[in-house]
């Protein structure tokens, strides 16, 4: 999961969890308790044997539910990562692998697993609306990746069953490139285990884990012991953290917002166009154009070409222009959720702004919590509980952290002097590795509806000098952040993915 808030740092607060604002408490459950000493133990691992569809064929396949132990050069285990593995029988080492992991930071895997591509899924409302009491139905998911592609969902330290070991303080994890080494370490040892160190290899995650995704590639490709990749799959993309920071001076995040804001304006009638993509078209073009040259000219903008401006901006947001005249035609995400359907008493949503809610009261400036948010929680983490201790026959008594607090704890630096370490932007890591690595390709996907990753962002990302745009393909879906809620969309999402993988 992830976001975009007022700096960098309450940024990533906003990407571990949709609620507005601050730092968040970790999930009951987040704080477990470290092992004292080394432990002697084996991993915990399941193995079972299973069966399903998935695209039309039927798979026979082997699930792999456990930890992997990282270890110091001395042989010290240093951190269990768990991970959940499905591979096909029987096993086939020419096969495509794809490693994938959800966001954060602090988020485990549950997301990209239950929702979109594991062999089950969880069948929460498609519509919008909020998933309610359980029980949810936990149900076979044809639209599984298993006809493809073998599975690793990966937990990283903090997240998941995973966790530091003996006296390693979990601290050592927590951070951009700490944690790429940590993933980086375990998915070479999940190739020496399993043989699969010439197959076809994707990588991928949503919202920071694509921001994971470009630090992780760094890491495989960018030392002299490769691990060449075949693919990226970059789902709510977020790698520009300073475009996209929601603070005072910074013009950028109002340019690269306003297409979704458009696009949210549009889907509940507070403007009109023939169709989504027209009207996003339109918003992209003046907010490049107009929008950006009149907020770069700041107070010396003229009062004709002020009002112009203003008009226009009304159009695409669906806002007054005397609330926008108010908000110096700069109106930050979290005044948008609140004040679109102010005059219905409602708020949207940030991961999903298709998604509505009722706050305390209708007065406030910001809403109090993210409806796209706790509309769906509570089924996912009833979904991986229940798929790891009863189908899969996982037994711990830890307690499985969907969303931990680690947003406060970690480290944003990327190291190479103070620029990199303020301005912190993984793109670059993409663009190297696809310019030494000629058989590279990247798959964007976005979410219309997405204010935590806007899709204008990864485009204006994915777009700089260095990255080879004839290996970059985007598609975009009608719903927000977790695009697979919206049934259409999970659907789109996978068909699309295979589609990327067979044109390897």
């Amino acid at each position: 999961m992830v976001a975009r808030l007022r700096t960098i740092l309450p940024l990533s607060l906003a990407l571990l969890a949709a609620v507005p604002a601050a730092a968040q408490p970790p999930a009951p459950g987040a704080t477990q308790p470290k092992e004292a000493a080394p432990p002697t133990r084996e991993p915990n691992v399941s193995i079972t044997r299973h069966s399903g569809t998935f695209g039309g064929q039927r798979i026979n396949y082997t699930a792999r539910a456990g930890e992997t132990f990282l270890k110091a050069e001395d042989g010290t285990p240093r951190a269990a990562i768990f991970s959940i593995s499905y591979v096909k029988e029987p096993r086939d080492p020419s096969r495509p692998i794809t490693f994938l992991f959800n966001g954060g930071p602090g988020s485990g895997s549950l997301w990209l697993h239950m929702g979109a591509f594991g062999p089950k899924r969880v069948a929460i409302p498609s519509d919008a609306r909020d998933d309610g009491a359980p029980p949810y139905p936990l149900v076979d998911n044809p639209d599984a990746l298993l006809d493809v592609t073998d599975l690793v969902f990966i937990d990283p330290v903090g997240t998941g069953f995973s966790h530091a070991l003996g006296k390693t303080e979990p601290k050592e994890f927590y951070g951009v490139t700490k944690d790429a080494e940590s993933v980086a370490q375990f998915i070479r040892l999940w190739l020496n285990d399993n043989g699969r160190w010439n197959s076809p290899k994707y990588l991928g995650g949503e919202s920071y884990g694509t921001t994971r995704t470009a630090a992780v590639v760094n890491q495989l490709e960018g030392t002299y012991n490769d691990v060449a990749l075949n693919g990226l799959l970059l789902i709510s993309t977020v790698l520009d953290f300073g475009a996209g920071a929601d603070v005072p001076g910074n013009e950028m995040t109002h340019i690269l917002n306003l297409p979704s804001m458009a696009a949210t304006a549009l889907f509940h009638g507070k403007a009109q166009a023939p169709s989504t993509e027209a009207f996003v078209e339109e918003a992209r073009r003046f907010a490049i154009g107009p929008y950006a040259a009149a907020l770069l000219k700041g107070q010396k903008l003229g009062a004709e070409e002020r009002a112009s401006v203003r008009r226009e901006l009304a159009h695409f947001t669906g806002l007054s222009e005397a609330y926008l005249e108010q908000a110096d035609l700069r109106v930050e995400p979290s005044r948008f959720y609140k004040e679109l359907l102010r005059d219905r008493g409602l708020t949207i949503g940030r991961l999903d702004s298709r998604y509505t809610g009722r706050d305390y009261d209708n007065a406030g400036e910001r809403p109090d919590n993210d409806p796209s948010f706790y509309g769906i929680d509570a089924g996912y983490t009833a979904a991986i509980n229940t798929h790891l201790r009863q189908n899969l026959n996982f037994k711990s008594d830890r307690s499985y952290v969907s969303i931990g607090g680690l947003g406060a704890q970690w480290d944003w630096r990327l190291g190479g002097g103070r620029d990199n370490d303020v301005y912190v932007n993984v793109t670059p890591y993409i663009g190297r590795a696809m310019r030494e690595n000629s058989g590279l390709r990247v798959f964007v996907a976005q979410g219309w509806y997405d204010f935590a990753t806007p899709f204008f962002a990864a485009e204006y990302a994915l777009s700089r000098t260095g990255i080879p745009q004839d290996r970059v393909e985007y598609q975009y879906y009608g719903s927000g952040h977790m695009m697979y809620v919206r049934d259409q969309d999970r659907v789109k999402l996978s068909r699309d993915i295979r589609d990327f993988i067979r044109r390897r």
